[in-house]
């Protein structure tokens, strides 16, 4: 394989893991009780300042955030009522599967993770294509160590 082309495969799978930090971070609010523009403001200069970035760094890593964000929501709202649990157990309701209602879940699933899925990838390769050399490089170690240690102590 080329080099450029695993960089850039690199690029992306360091800007997923970011995304998915911070995606992460969003689904599991720990108690959290401010609304989701305030999470995601502290999540931002949380990440911000392990990674050392600068103001325009942050304002990419703040639009991959909302867009991270809007699509969540937009899986957690496809199919009605909004809560994939309680979506996924009334498919066990009644004394068969219902073979339909999954294949219509998993087709409203899929169809909301291929429109958003775009605007999604081309601000994580943004924000991704924005960091030097040495942030690049701690984005890879995070996700070498499995997407763990950028705790307070980390």
């Amino acid at each position: 394989m080329k080099h450029w082309i695993k960089r850039t495969l690199f690029g992306f799978a360091g800007a997923a893991m970011v995304a998915g930090s911070i995606a992460g971070c969003a689904g599991q609010r720990h108690g959290w009780g401010g609304d989701s523009a305030e999470f995601r403001s502290k999540m931002v200069e949380r990440v911000g300042s392990k990674l050392e970035l600068d103001t325009a760094q942050k304002q990419k890593l703040t639009v991959l955030a909302e867009r991270l964000q809007a699509q969540r929501e937009a899986l957690r709202g496809a199919g009605g009522s909004g809560d994939p649990r309680s979506q996924f157990k009334a498919l066990f309701a009644g004394n068969k599967l219902d073979q339909a209602g999954a294949t219509r879940l998993i087709d409203e699933k899929t169809t909301a993770v291929r429109s958003g899925s775009p605007e999604v990838i081309a601000a994580a390769a943004d924000f991704f294509d924005s960091l030097n050399a040495a942030q690049q490089q701690k984005v890879r170690d995070f996700m070498d160590r499995g997407g763990r240690r950028w705790s307070r102590h980390g």
